[in-house]
């Protein structure tokens, strides 16, 4: 991973995870547990902060259970641990590799002075030492950002890697995120246009905005805005309101026919600019159209505050039926 990160041995029984990175160290944990739950598919993964431990549940964890099911033990925060708790760590781990089959002790320690001589035990003890340390350097971040597309299956410029960094920032779980969708919205060759148009959408996406773009007949460009806006977390009833408001104001300004816009605000209450931008969007819609519509709104409404199980779905139907339902 750009030289930020090694892959854990999957068959140790015992691993250390060394590093502050948070998204690394998921990472880590992750490769130990899927590598424990190939072996045996119905091992369990038992978390604990090293921090809430006794010692006689340390050695419970890492004890067979009844029917030798398989378990990955997944001790956090290890530099903060007593001296009795490390010393029971160590304990364990310099017996694991002769102890019962399919006993997985993964140890995650940030690395620094603290708990030093816990972690210089379990690398002398034979662990399988995962890296993670933070991602400061430009360098490292770029490398990073490489290995993350590839990772997804595309490939990108130098100057796209630049962009992308510049656009958002040093947080890895964003980077990571933003790699992936670039990869698949380009068809895997990521370029500085790519780049833009993907900052250029999240600085731009509300529910005001898949709003603007179904009243418009923009299908296309309505559903990638709403993509968008689910990708940065914009509350789906925010997205349900903005669709409901945007039908009413059209349905309320097409009933008053042709008028003075100025007149037309001061009658229903609306600010001037919010009537014409109405009256020039009502020019695509019929009043069977717009009728089907306010159904469709005040369905997404009752979807979105729990009537559907999946939100997303729901409000990416509605945008469809909204769009179909202009110039009916």
């Amino acid at each position: 991973m750009g030289g930020v990160n090694s892959a854990p041995v999957p068959s140790a029984p015992l691993h250390l995870i060394l590093g502050e990175e948070e998204l690394l160290v998921e990472r880590a944990v992750q490769l130990v547990v899927d590598a424990a739950r190939r072996a045996d598919p119905l091992a369990e993964v038992r978390r604990m902060r090293s921090t809430d431990l006794v010692r006689g549940e340390l050695d419970e964890l890492v004890s067979p259970s009844l029917f030798a099911q398989g378990r990955v033990v997944v001790l956090g925060a290890a530099h903060e641990a007593g001296k009795e708790i490390a010393d029971a760590v160590l304990d364990h781990a310099r017996h694991l590799s002769n102890g019962p089959e399919g006993i997985v002790l993964v140890v995650v320690h940030a690395g620094a002075g603290r708990g030093k001589a816990l972690a210089d035990g379990l690398r002398a003890a034979g662990a399988a030492v995962s890296e993670c340390p933070r991602v400061t350097r430009f360098e490292d971040r770029a490398g990073f950002v490489r290995d993350e597309v590839q990772r997804a299956g595309g490939r990108i410029s130098a100057g796209a890697v630049t962009a992308l960094l510049d656009a958002v920032g040093s947080d890895l779980r964003e980077l990571a995120s933003a790699a992936a969708q670039l990869t698949t919205d380009s068809g895997g060759a990521v370029d500085e246009a790519a780049v833009r148009r993907y900052h250029r959408g999240r600085a731009e996406v509300t529910g005001f905005s898949v709003a603007e773009k179904v009243m418009t007949g923009d299908r296309a460009g309505a559903l990638e805005t709403l993509r968008w806006a689910m990708q940065l977390g914009v509350p789906h009833v925010l997205v349900a309101d903005a669709l409901a408001d945007a039908v009413r104001t059209v349905a309320r300004v097409s009933a008053a026919g042709r008028a003075d816009p100025y007149r037309l605000a001061s009658a229903l209450g609306l600010p001037p600019w919010k009537v014409k931008k109405a009256m020039a969007q009502s020019r695509g819609w019929e009043r069977d159209g717009l009728a089907q519509a306010m159904q469709v709104v005040a369905a997404v409404n009752a979807d979105v505050k729990g009537v559907a199980v999946d939100a997303d779905y729901a409000l990416e139907r509605a945008v469809l039926a909204l769009c179909a339902a202009r110039r009916r």
